[in-house]
């Protein structure tokens, strides 16, 4: 790519060179006819004589030697420390002797993938994926989340009084939180449920595939994880009956459901934790208006910035 400051391209370089060497021009003849300086023309016109055309590209500024760069063995052992333990330029540095700035650098030198886009357990980098078209896959998954007693829980009174409110016999209990999210639209239906039993996910199912059906999707297949609920007879008699192909997560890996996850923690961020609630009615009443923003006019991130409606046909127009 030529310089934005350059006064010659490659071709007027090559004109002015041989406006020199071939036609028997005056240096400051030719800088004067090519509006360059003096020393310009020269370079141009030298580089003409030794390489010929191929000297006039621009060359690369990089050094031809870089005396204080990190030794091999050592960029070798940053390398091999992030792979084996996959830490940061800072813990990297602590670890190998080398400056922060310098890990940093290594790891950019030898295209190392930032943390943020590998896999946990493995160290891979983490394959995305998407479905062409809304329907071909659900995710299914159940969030559990303890309700609120009257007059506030301890976001509103603090951690001591707040506490009693963990006692599993006593306390306030457990909201399930089931939701039904759409691969390639990222479109979501939940509900709050008592619990998390085979007859309440099959029943679930069936109304969050009718809520579908009403927006213009059909469901074909539901993903879910390996809970006792989802592998019970009661889940796939469900799904034979409504037409849909069940399929599970391999064990340990909620990575491959992992858009359903990540709505569960939009939705404790920006309704459940957003505000200090007063009683768990008060949370639930603020509910479907956030799950309205959240299908019909925020933007996600994850399709570019568009809302989830706007991938659905038709469904914009009705939350205008």
């Amino acid at each position: 790519m030529i310089h934005r400051n350059a006064p010659l391209t490659p071709t007027g370089r090559l004109r002015l060179a041989r406006c020199v060497v071939e036609d028997g021009w005056p240096v400051r003849r030719a800088a004067e006819r090519f509006q360059v300086s003096h020393t310009t023309a020269a370079r141009w016109a030298g580089r003409y004589r030794r390489h010929g055309e191929t000297g006039m590209y621009d060359r690369s500024s990089r050094p031809a030697r870089c005396p204080w760069q990190t030794p091999p063995h050592k960029e070798a052992r940053v390398l091999r420390m992030r792979r084996e333990h996959r830490i940061g330029p800072l813990r990297l540095a602590a670890r190998t002797g080398v400056a922060a700035s310098t890990a940093h650098r290594i790891l950019q030198r030898h295209d190392s993938p930032a943390l943020a886009v590998l896999d946990r357990a493995t160290g891979e980098p983490v394959r995305r994926y998407e479905r062409s078209r809304p329907g071909e896959l659900i995710h299914v998954d159940v969030k559990k989340l303890g309700r609120i007693p009257d007059g506030g829980g301890h976001k509103v009174l603090g951690r001591a009084a707040g506490s009693p409110n963990k006692d599993r016999r006593h306390g306030m209990g457990y909201a399930y939180l089931h939701t039904a999210l759409d691969d390639h639209s990222r479109l979501a239906y939940t509900e709050d449920l008592p619990d998390e039993t085979a007859p309440t996910c099959a029943d679930f199912l069936q109304r969050a595939t009718a809520w579908f059906a009403r927006q213009g999707v059909t469901v074909e297949r539901v993903l879910t994880d390996n809970a006792w609920a989802y592998t019970k007879n009661t889940w796939r008699q469900t799904c034979h009956e409504l037409g849909i192909s069940p399929r599970w997560t391999r064990p340990w890996r909620p990575q491959t459901n992992g858009k359903v996850e990540r709505f569960h923690r939009t939705l404790l961020d920006e309704w459940a934790y957003h505000q200090p609630y007063t009683s768990d009615a008060q949370r639930q009443a603020a509910f479907p208006d956030w799950l309205d923003w959240y299908n019909y006019h925020r933007p996600h991130t994850g399709i570019s910035g568009h809302t989830p409606a706007s991938r659905i046909t038709n469904l914009p127009e009705q939350h205008s």
